[in-house]
């Protein structure tokens, strides 16, 4: 029993929650379960001084239930299948539901709640079984349905209120086969769909987009998917198979079936295939836009054109329009054309958008030298594909080979009877289109020439009449010998002669006989189809399937005439016409046609006519111009009042009616040729000066005439000719224009230091308007500026080298002679040119001199070899940083020097356009900047170090002024000085004599007298200075006091010397002088001087026992006049 309340007789007894102890006031009780039924026991006590005492008691107490409690359902949850599609009151599930107060058991009532859902079921309402209620499709309601079920009693509860209970039911709807894949159309929704469409380009592999997803709405669904269609081979679908959903995409299985130009829209049907269930499917269109791209090459109708040309024929000359076509549509009516290889265009050549194949050269057709002239012509889409096709243009040729026959001799076996028919065969060298090369034959005449004949055009030789063996004579055995000609059609003609051996046998027939010898007709030119006339002939046979005849047009007809046999009379009639398919030219070769037509029987006797055929002519050939011959030229500024030139013409017709007209008239002006006035052309086509216009040959060298030809008397066809004409009249030139220079107001630079003799300092240029001009180029005038702007005339250090570069003349401005490196400021040069015919004129041009003192020293830490290496970019460096030009003078190694081994030393000078220079101080500024000196560093660029300053050479002028003025100076020093020289020079004597006698004195001296100040010493000579031999006798002491005036007088005269005095400047010379005079003054003052040229009279030591009296004399070579 559940817990709740319960009613018991005693109030004070209240019932808990659950089996325990019941409390009331001086009792315990204890509430126990015993035999089902509820029990309680109490216990009642008191205390009695003190000690407790206690009773007990039991009490049965029975529970009357009241409904009070919802239903409740038995087993929860709830959960079913059933499968889609099942029949309607297919039970599902039962559910239960009991009362749980006992004893009541109030009937339970179940429904289904609704839910706003689709419910296919329903439910018992006494037994709660819940069955199918209408037809259930997966694929709309979902996997499963859960329902709510409520269990209701049908009474109310205790409270009043209905008791009820509730619970979920989950029922799954289990999955059945019963839909086909379907495609979709996806966006932003899907829709479904049947048409697709997509886009690809020709020949691309990969994927078609087409916005397909296929899907089956059946649980697990396994879709195949297939391609068919006309175009299915073209692509293949992915994936293949699909999982109940997927997107799926065309992809391109051949590409080279995507053709735009055969198919723009290709169609393929996609099916869609259940895997378990094939007759489960479902198809899509879908259709492929093919997007054309340049694919295709440029196609020529044929791989080879064998065209036709005469040698030498006139440049221009159209041999033939060949045309290309391509597929692709961007590429339709732009195609280009080229001849190749390039060598074939001396000869022939191709317009560039018409595909005119025409002649470029006429002297180089020759056919002698080449017959046939093979070429590639190429026709060139948008894209640069390529078509290519091949050109075979033979050219045609005079008559200069004599026809040629194969055999020596022929011999033919006949019965008599029959007919002879020998082929002679013979070939031409010449061009077998002309008529150089074709070949008649014919029999020389002989005893029995008669007797047969042979065809001129095809050389079949045949009998006339019977042959009878009989008739011969007997000692030739039967046998006819017939000599046969080949005889070329050429000017002049060419013959060969070949032996033709007739061996007869008998036998006895008729043969058709013509009733003429030969026919002649005439038919007027242009008329398909006309009656030209008939030939008539018999056969002696009497019998019909003999004597029957039909007629055949052997040879010479050329395919313009037909034959048709009727019989008449005896005999049959050929009628010939003109085919009906041919329109005769009496105007193109031939116009005389010579027909061999055959008359055949039954048993194929035959015999032959010649029929004569003449084109009568009618007016309807376009006239033609002949090529202008040489014009000659008109000078400029003419009045010419007669005929500069003429066309001409030729019809072919007879009866024609010429007029001319000047179509347009240019004037080849600065390369292109401009409409002008300065010709004229009257009717009969003769082209005069227009003398309203001004000839100006600097204006224009050159005018072209074009025109047109017009037959007044055409009859039939178009009557203007087929191409124009030109004319071309080149003007002379005469000499009426001055030269004019090119670069007027230009300045140049120049570097004095590297100006050697021909150095190049400027350059000019001139043109002269005339033609045929030579300009002769001069310096005339040279002007110098100073740095203080002062100019004046100086002599002609520079000269013209002239040149002659395409039409323009040059001259190359170089220096005579080298000019000094130390020079400051600018050259004004006057340079003139002249033409041939006087004309003259003049340009002053300025060169600014750049000096020694702007020259920058560039060290590179680095090998010669390696700088000279990167020079190219090193200037390229060093331009791009100083934004000027760089004149390298010099690059050399330091390794000689004291500075470190390897490095190398560049010389260079930066100047800008101006002329100015740039200085090595700001030059290592520049490359110093962060940003140059980055790139320079590459080359190892130490520094920039400034050309010690060069003094300046000295004057000429002035120091010549400074010698004469010094010159004058010493001469008055040598007037005042003679005097003390000459006192000297006898007291040096007398000193020498002194000298002598002491050495004179000294026995202990070997080998002769020592002479002190002098290179010998002894006899040995051991001055251990200079260690020279000097003769005693020219040398008397006086190089002492003669050198520092010897080195003065060198420097006065300007010698080259090497002395150190030569450097020095005028007025240290002065200082010196005076220097030594003061010196040998001073000199006189000393009297304890000694002179030590004793040894000057050394010979006297072998003299002593000469007269006392004898006079002392010594002569001095190494003083003289010179001296003073």
């Amino acid at each position: 029993m559940s817990s709740g309340s319960a009613r018991y007789p005693k109030d004070p007894i209240v019932a808990c929650c659950h089996w325990g102890a019941v409390h009331r006031k001086g009792l315990a009780n204890q509430i126990t379960q015993f035999g089902g039924h509820p029990q309680i026991s109490s216990q009642a006590y008191r205390t009695v001084k003190g000690k407790k005492y206690a009773g007990f008691t039991y009490a049965f107490i029975t529970v009357v239930d009241v409904p009070d409690l919802n239903p409740r359902f038995l087993a929860p949850p709830y959960t079913a299948s059933v499968a889609e599609g099942s029949p309607v009151g297919t039970l599902v599930l039962t559910v239960t539901a009991i009362d749980q107060d006992t004893g009541i058991q109030d009937i339970i009532r179940y429904r289904i709640e609704e839910s706003g859902q689709p419910n296919p079921f329903r439910i018992s309402e006494v037994t709660g079984e819940i069955s199918v209620k209408s037809d259930i499709d997966r694929e709309t309601i979902s996997g499963s349905i859960i329902l709510t079920v409520r269990a209701s009693e049908s009474q109310p509860n205790v409270h009043g209120a209905e008791a009820f209970a509730t619970t979920d039911v989950q029922i799954f709807i289990t999955d059945i086969n019963d839909n086909a894949p379907l495609f979709y159309s996806c966006g932003t929704i899907c829709v479904e769909a049947s048409q697709f469409r997509g886009e690809a380009l020709e020949n691309a592999v990969g994927t078609v987009q087409i916005n397909m997803t296929v899907k089956d709405l059946d649980q697990n669904g396994q879709i195949q998917l297939e391609v068919e269609g006309e175009d299915k081979a073209a692509f293949a679908v992915t994936p293949s198979v699909i999982h109940s959903e997927s997107k799926v995409q065309l992809v391109v299985k051949d590409s080279q079936k995507l053709d735009f130009e055969t198919k723009e829209e290709m169609v393929v049907q996609l099916i869609a295939i259940d895997m378990e269930d094939t007759t489960l499917r479902t198809t899509a269109t879908v259709t492929v836009t093919i997007l054309d791209t340049n694919d295709n090459s440029p196609t020529f109708p044929h791989n080879t054109y064998e065209l036709r040309v005469a040698e030498h024929s006139p440049m221009g000359t159209v041999i033939d329009t060949i045309t290309a076509t391509d597929l692709d549509m961007m590429d339709q009516n732009k195609l280009t054309y080229r001849l190749l290889p390039e060598s074939i265009r001396k000869y022939f050549n191709v317009t560039l958008n018409t595909g005119q194949v025409y002649v470029t050269n006429s002297t180089l057709i020759d056919r002698e030298l080449g017959s046939l002239y093979l070429a590639t012509l190429q026709a060139i889409d948008t894209k640069n594909n390529i078509g290519t096709t091949v050109l075979e243009i033979s050219l045609t040729d005079i008559n200069d080979n004599a026809p040629f026959i194969n055999r020596e001799s022929y011999m033919v076996f006949v019965k008599e009877g029959e007919q002879v028919k020998l082929q002679i065969e013979a070939t031409d060298a010449d061009d077998p289109e002309t008529e150089n090369s074709k070949i008649v034959f014919a029999i020389e005449h002989s005893k029995y020439s008669n007797n047969f004949t042979i065809d001129p055009n095809t050389g079949v030789l045949k009998n006339i009449g019977m042959l009878d063996r009989e008739a011969l004579d007997p000692k030739m055995k039967g046998k006819i010998d017939l000599n046969v000609t080949a005889t070329d059609r050429g000017t002049p003609a060419l013959m060969t002669m070949v032996k033709v051996i007739i061996d007869i046998e008998d036998i006895n027939d008729n043969k058709p006989i013509f009733k003429e010898a030969s026919y002649d007709f005439s038919v007027k030119e242009g008329a398909k189809g006309a009656f030209v006339g008939f030939v008539q002939a018999v056969d002696l046979d009497q019998a019909v399937d003999f004597n029957r005849i039909s007629f055949t047009i052997v040879s010479g007809s050329f395919g313009n005439f037909i034959i048709r046999t009727f019989e008449y009379g005896a005999g049959y009639q050929g009628n010939i016409t003109v085919d009906p398919d041919i329109e005769l030219d009496h105007e193109s070769l031939p116009n005389q046609f010579t027909l061999w037509v055959e008359a055949a029987d039954l048993s194929h006797s035959k015999a032959e006519v010649m029929v004569k055929i003449k084109v009568l002519d009618i007016n309807d050939e376009r006239p033609e111009f002949q090529p202008v011959g040489p014009v000659p030229p008109v000078k400029e500024n003419s009045t010419v009042t007669g005929a500069v030139g003429s066309f001409s013409a030729l019809d072919k017709d007879g009866d024609h009616a010429l007029v001319y007209h000047m179509v347009s008239c240019d004037c080849h002006c600065n390369s292109t040729y401009e409409p002008c006035d300065w010709m004229l052309m009257d009717r009969k086509g003769e082209v005069t000066v227009n003398p309203a216009a001004t000839i100006d040959y600097e204006e224009c060298n050159r005018v072209r005439i074009m025109a047109q030809v017009v037959d007044e008397n055409t009859e039939k066809g178009e009557n203007n000719s087929l191409s124009q004409a030109e004319m071309l009249v080149d003007i002379e030139d005469i000499n009426d224009n001055v030269p004019q220079f090119l670069n007027s107001g230009q300045i140049f630079v120049l570097v004095s230091e590297s100006a050697s003799v021909s150095t190049s300092v400027a350059r000019v240029t001139a043109t002269d308007r005339d033609s045929q001009e030579k300009i002769q180029f001069a310096v005339t005038e040279v002007k110098y500026e100073d740095t203080n702007s002062q100019i004046k005339p100086i002599r002609t250090i520079f000269k013209c080298v002239s040149a002659e570069v395409d039409d323009i003349f040059v001259a190359d401005i170089q220096s005579i002679e080298a000019l000094d490196s130390s020079t400051k400021g600018k050259y004004f040069v006057t340079v003139s040119a002249t033409d041939k015919g006087g004309l003259s004129t003049s340009i002053e041009i300025e060169i600014v001199i750049v000096d020694k003192s702007f020259k920058s020293r560039l060290r590179f830490i680095s090998p010669l070899a390696d700088v000279l290496r990167n020079r190219e970019d090193i200037i390229v460096a060093l331009v791009t940083a100083t934004k000027s030009a760089v004149y390298v003078y010099s690059i050399k190694s330091e390794e000689a020097e004291s500075r470190a081994p390897g490095d190398t030393i560049m010389e260079a000078y930066f100047v800008y356009s101006n002329g100015t220079a740039i200085d090595s101080i700001s030059v290592e500024r520049i490359v110093s900047q962060p940003e140059n000196y980055v790139v320079l560093s590459k080359y190892h660029l130490a520094n920039v170090a400034t050309v010690d300053a060069v003094p300046e050479p000295p004057n000429v002028w002035r120091f010549v002024l400074i010698g004469l003025v010094g010159g004058l100076v010493i001469v008055l020093i040598v007037l005042s000085t003679s005097l003390i020289c000459t006192r000297r020079n006898y007291r040096t004597k007398l000193k020498a004599a002194k000298a002598m006698k002491s050495t004179t004195m000294e026995d202990n001296q070997r080998g002769g007298p020592v002479v002190p100040g002098t290179n010998k010493y002894t006899m040995e000579g051991a001055n251990p200075v200079l260690n020279l031999n000097i003769d005693t006798v020219t040398d008397l002491g006086f190089d002492e006091e003669e050198s520092n005036v010897d080195r003065i007088r060198i420097f006065v005269l300007g010698v080259q010397h090497p002395n150190p005095y030569s450097t020095l400047p005028p007025i240290y010379l002065c200082v010196l002088v005076e220097q030594v005079i003061k010196e040998e003054e001073e000199e006189e003052e000393e009297s304890s001087y000694i002179e030590p040229l004793s040894a000057a009279l050394a010979q006297r030591a072998n003299k002593q026992n000469a007269e006392s009296s004898q006079m002392m004399s010594f002569t001095n070579p190494a003083f003289n006049t010179t001296d003073l």
